[in-house]
């Protein structure tokens, strides 16, 4: 009797051992386990760790939680402004509802994808060239809102959506590489342009100041000889200034319209004899005054000329 008992009870532990092994599931920290009862959807999504199900009857599925990182593969387009391009980019996606993901439709990555790349081909229709290239940031939102949209309802959340690279053909690259390379000497014609006219300002300035104060000539060409010296050239061109030569032309003529000085007479004396008989006797002339001898008058400007040029 004893040894009938201990028979069904190892035959019931056999059998409890055999569904448990059945019937044991493990769903992993990043995945979350949705039951398929006879085809229908029983009870809550199983979270992680060690769930029990019934065998034949139930059927475990899990789904991944984790961040999917899909790229878009490269889709050609032609833009607003008619420029054919190539553009690839990258989504980032996660599942948030396990059992709408499993259950309404069919494969959400595949889904995902097709998505992605129809509305990135929506995207460059709508978009201009120069968008695609420097406003990605807004486009990449408007992409990101396109995809999002209809996947919401497949328990699919888009985190992000990045343009990756746009291709343009050769011909396109070289007529902007022109256009930028035009754009920059333009600028930078402009910007001498202007540093030419305050310099001319500045140097009107100065010309004034020059003429107001002539010794201020001088010490310019001294500042300028410094210059030129400190360079330790053998050889030392020193430019006359024309204001120089004004300013001794000016001095000669000066020079010259200088008055002789007059000569002076001592004025005669009476002697008391003119007043008698007598005859009268002359004064003893004072020595007249002889006028100094006239300098030679300064050179003229072709004398200066000829010394500076050695003829």
């Amino acid at each position: 009797m004893v040894e009938e008992v201990l028979g069904i009870v190892a035959g019931v532990a056999a059998v409890g051992a055999v569904y448990v092994a059945a019937a044991a599931r493990v769903v992993k920290q990043y995945e979350r386990g949705v039951i398929l009862r006879l085809g229908r959807l029983a009870g809550e999504v199983r979270n992680p760790g060690f769930t029990l199900i019934v065998p034949i009857v139930d059927r475990l599925h899990k789904v991944n939680m984790q961040i999917v990182t899909m790229p878009v593969p490269a889709q050609e387009g032609i833009t607003r402004d008619n420029v054919t391009v190539r553009v690839d980019a990258v989504v980032y996606f996660k599942v948030v509802e396990p059992a709408s993901a499993l259950i309404k439709v069919e494969d959400y990555k595949y889904a995902v994808s097709q998505m992605a790349q129809t509305s990135l081909r929506s995207i460059i229709g709508k978009s201009d060239l120069d968008d695609l290239l420097s406003n990605r940031e807004k486009l990449n939102q408007g992409l990101e809102l396109m995809i999002d949209s209809p996947a919401i309802g497949w328990g699919v959340q888009v985190d992000r959506v990045e343009i990756k690279d746009v291709s343009l053909p050769e011909s396109m690259k070289r007529s902007m590489a022109r256009q930028a390379e035009a754009d920059r000497e333009r600028r930078a014609r402009i910007i001498n342009a202007d540093a030419e006219l305050q310099a001319s300002k500045k140097l009107a300035e100065a010309a004034h100041q020059m003429e107001d104060t002539p010794s201020a000539l001088q010490l310019r060409l001294l500042q300028t000889v410094m210059a030129v010296a400190a360079e330790k050239n053998s050889t030392l061109v020193l430019p006359i200034p024309v204001e120089l030569l004004r300013f001794l032309e000016r001095g000669g003529e000066e020079h010259e319209e200088k008055p002789t000085p007059r000569r002076y007479a001592a004025p005669a004396v009476e002697s008391p004899a003119d007043k008698g008989d007598q005859p009268a006797v002359e004064a003893p002339a004072e020595p007249q005054i002889e006028p100094p001898p006239e300098r030679e008058v300064d050179r003229t400007i072709e004398d200066i000329i000829e010394d500076a040029t050695g003829q």
